[in-house]
């Protein structure tokens, strides 16, 4: 093929790319989006369900299915998905597709229909704060947004309410002091879902949507990593690292890999907790200038003042801030001061320190070899012997005994200098003396 029919067989095929309709771009009506909702209901995932709804929205979608896969999470989270479903004007579907556990109860409920696949369950929804009940305050208003979820769509109120509340009774349903967890044949029978569906295409044939586009939405890079990084296991490890590789930096000679990854870790962490929606930048602003705040009182100003107590307390403030609770907060802040111990201790095995180091502690050795040598005293020759005191002894001071100076106490009482004294007992390096009359 000559160079013409190549560059003319270019051209159209440039054409028919700009031409051609490319998938995804479906007509409104057409298109169909599927969010996966699986593992911690957590900021992160209600910041991505956020984002997948605004562009089905400027999109014109038809529908919007939840897959629902999850054991639970925070419950403020799963409120703001809640929320963000039932105010789209986009009609929304819940499949659950294996479970939908504690705070995947109310997203499920928050669907206009819900479907179940065969073998799957729904409730349990009780708060907890880490192994206990939460307080009554939390579960009367937990169990109120289950009922109103439900009751918008014409489900029993009382019904999603007894998933969060043990104390509710319903005869012939749930006994008093349980919880409830539906199956999929009791969630059909008791009307709390609407269809039984296999799979998604089961779900677009009973919806009448078997010709739809189906866009199955993806978490972004960012958005993994910010689920990632902030979960209760992984947050803590990268604080600890952050906080330890700085300190070392500091403290050791030469820019190092201990800086480098402190620096890594710190900006994971916040990254993470900023694109996750659990804080904002003045977190990460109240840390800097926690940091530098310690600086001062470290090298600047002598002692332990307002500039440290203000600089720790800005940068445990900041690890309150992109926590997303009181209690992961405290978790971990105390994993992270232990690990940093930890981890300072062993480094300066293995590193060269700066100076600054040696004004923090007392690294000089008195080596024996080096002519470092104790003075040798056998006291107990010094027993019933006289001598004069040099010094005031209040109660300890010093006295010339057998022509050497001696460091003594009396029994108590004050003795003035060039008394004489006479030593009365020995005990280890401990001389008493007593003055003579």
């Amino acid at each position: 093929m000559n160079y013409g029919k190549k560059l003319l067989l270019g051209l159209l095929c440039t054409l028919l790319f700009f031409l051609l309709p490319v998938p995804g771009s479906a007509e409104p009506g057409d298109l169909v989006y599927v969010i996966p909702v699986e593992g911690t209901i957590d900021p992160a995932l209600a910041s991505f369900v956020d984002r997948i709804y605004d562009e089905a929205e400027d999109l014109g979608a038809a529908r919007v299915i939840l897959e629902i896969d999850t054991y639970g999470g925070y419950i403020d989270s799963a409120i703001r998905i809640k929320e963000r479903v039932m105010l789209s004007p986009i009609p929304t579907s819940s499949f659950i597709t294996k479970k939908a556990i504690s705070a995947g109860a109310l997203i499920a409920l928050s669907g206009e229909t819900i479907f179940m696949a065969p073998g799957t369950t729904m409730g349990a929804a009780e708060p907890r704060v880490g192994e206990k009940k939460a307080d009554e305050k939390v579960v009367s208003m937990w169990a109120q947004e289950l009922r109103a979820a439900a009751e918008t769509y014409g489900r029993r109120g009382d019904i999603a309410a007894a998933m969060a509340d043990a104390d509710l009774e319903i005869e012939g349903i749930k006994p008093k002091g349980k919880l409830l967890t539906l199956t999929q044949k009791q969630a059909l029978d008791l009307k709390m879902a609407d269809y039984s569906a296999g799979n998604r295409q089961e779900l677009l044939k009973l919806s009448n949507l078997t010709g739809a586009r189906v866009v199955e939405a993806q978490p972004t890079s960012a958005e993994k990593m910010a689920r990632f990084v902030t979960s209760p296991y992984v947050s803590p490890i990268l604080l600890t690292i952050g906080i330890a590789g700085l300190i070392l930096e500091l403290l050791t000679a030469g820019w190092g890999i201990a800086g480098t990854v402190g620096l890594i870790s710190m900006a994971l962490y916040f990254g993470g907790h900023i694109i996750a929606g659990f804080s904002g930048w003045e977190a990460v602003l109240l840390f800097i200038v926690g940091v530098i705040l310690m600086l001062v009182e470290a090298f600047i100003i002598p002692g332990f003042g307002v500039a440290g107590i203000a600089g720790l307390g800005a940068m445990i403030f900041s690890i309150f801030l992109t926590s997303v609770s009181v209690e992961q907060a405290i978790i971990s802040l105390i994993i992270a001061i232990i690990g940093t111990v930890v981890l300072i201790v062993l480094s300066f095995k293995f590193m060269k320190t700066r100076r600054m180091w040696n004004r923090l502690i007392l690294g000089v050795r008195q080596e024996n070899k080096e002519g470092y040598v104790a003075p040798i005293m056998n006291l107990s020759e010094l027993y019933g012997a006289e001598g004069v005191t040099l010094t005031p002894l209040r109660p300890a001071g010093s006295a010339e005994i057998k022509g050497m100076r001696v460091d003594v106490v009396s029994e108590g009482n004050f003795i003035p200098p060039e008394t004489k004294i006479q030593v009365v007992k020995i005990e280890g390096t401990r001389v008493v003396v007593r003055p003579i009359n």
